[in-house]
């Protein structure tokens, strides 16, 4: 019960920032004035751009013209992909290939190709900076792609990494906004990276400009801190007192799980909640996992065999590093599930192959595409089993009743 409880205020954080809910309200909050544009071009790019584009539809209706979405691999919808007028990108994701390069020109051609009465739209999400890319002349995809890599696996923060990638990148670091040359144009994104700064997110792909007239409005619609505070309300609604942390969290996955497994085991409330992204140094040949599951097994070492505790790290993009599960949900007895499967856990954490040990445990946590993407939420649970079952079924009994 304690898990299906630890979903259930996950689900609420992530539809606080779900694409299209998002996109539609900030877009219908906003309506141009009725002399303005009448055609729109989207262009979505990110792991969020197939639910953004639908939200954008929601809200323009047939003032939406034309539509380049491009987006991680699964990441579209069927809904999505039936839209009229779309335009589909799929490439890899956290690096980029051939893909990326070919959605990256597309996207520049896009640009250059805009009506001189059209008004131009763009939808970015985290994970749009491995999903197009132009190299900088005088370097080749393999140069991306090994830097890439050789970032990701260093265990710098998203920040420096995106940094990074701006700087070997013709389309990033504001270099598409100079492209706009100064036309109107408008752009909403979903945050993934921290001070939700739009020269950070997607590595600056619609950030200010590196020279000439900017004209672009921007807006953050979403990110981890109203997925946080999405997660305490809920629980506030179930009856359960909920704190937040008072910033967002960074650094190394196993100091963080340290961390969290202590604030849990000396916390006077039944719901801790965290908002925020970790990062892992990968060995040289890691096993299978990713950031959230290499926390959250590090907590489940520190909580094992306390029965009230309980411990959900996952990403709000359905993926966690390049596995297809969120993350994992652990508690006091996750520890032994896995030696019983005769699995060490500080073996697997040595080797980054914390979701093998998860996968034995039945601890992962699996969503598919979740249509938004701010970062990482983990939620600590200080409660019983019959507490968080009694809990729950008053709860639905209450429901019923209201239907």
């Amino acid at each position: 019960m304690r898990r299906r409880l630890l979903l259930r205020l996950f689900a609420a954080g992530l539809e606080r920032v779900e694409g299209r809910r998002c996109t539609r309200e900030a877009l219908l909050a906003s309506r141009p004035a009725p002399e303005g544009p009448a055609r729109v071009w989207v262009a979505a790019v990110g792991k969020a751009a197939s639910s953004m584009a639908l939200g954008a539809k929601d809200a323009l209706g047939d003032r939406l013209e034309r539509l380049l979405l491009i987006t991680k691999d699964g990441h579209v919808s069927p809904e999505a992909r039936a839209l009229p007028a779309a335009e589909i990108h799929e490439a890899r994701h956290p690096v980029p290939d051939e893909r990326s390069v070919a959605a990256g020109l597309r996207l520049l051609d896009w640009v250059d190709a805009l009506p001189p009465d059209v008004e131009p739209l763009f939808l970015i999400s985290g994970g749009a900076s491995s999903l197009v890319e132009v190299p900088e002349e005088g370097l080749t995809l393999e140069d991306v792609e090994r830097r890439t890599a050789e970032g990701l696996a260093s265990g710098i923060s998203i920040g420096e990494l995106n940094a990074r990638r701006a700087r070997f990148s013709r389309i990033k670091g504001g270099k598409l906004t100079a492209r706009l040359g100064g036309r109107r144009a408008r752009a909403l994104f979903i945050s993934d990276v921290p001070g939700d700064d739009p020269a950070v997110i997607g590595s600056g792909l619609l950030g200010p400009a590196c020279q000439g007239t900017d004209a672009v409005q921007r807006r953050v619609i979403a990110s981890i801190d109203d997925a946080v505070a999405a997660v305490c309300e809920a629980a506030r609604a179930l009856g359960l007192e909920a704190q937040s942390a008072p910033q967002r969290f960074d650094g190394d996955a196993e100091q963080l799980g340290v961390r969290f497994a202590h604030e849990l085991h000396m916390s006077l409330v039944p719901v801790r909640v965290w908002g925020g992204e970790s990062v892992v140094r990968l060995p040289a040949d890691p096993g299978r996992g990713g950031r959230n599951q290499h926390l959250a097994l590090t907590a489940a070492r520190l909580i094992a065999g306390y029965p009230d505790l309980a411990l959900l790290a996952a990403g709000t993009d359905g993926t966690d590093g390049p596995t297809e599960d969120a993350g994992a949900i652990v508690d006091g007895e996750t520890c032994a599930r896995i030696t019983l499967a005769e699995l060490d856990p500080d073996d697997c954490l040595r080797r980054a192959d914390s979701g093998t040990a998860l996968a034995a445990a039945g601890d992962l946590v699996h969503t598919g595409p979740t249509g938004t993407n701010v970062g990482d939420l983990v939620i600590g649970l200080k409660l019983s089993e019959d507490a968080a079952a009694t809990l729950l079924a008053a709860r639905d009994e209450l429901e019923a009743r209201v239907l």
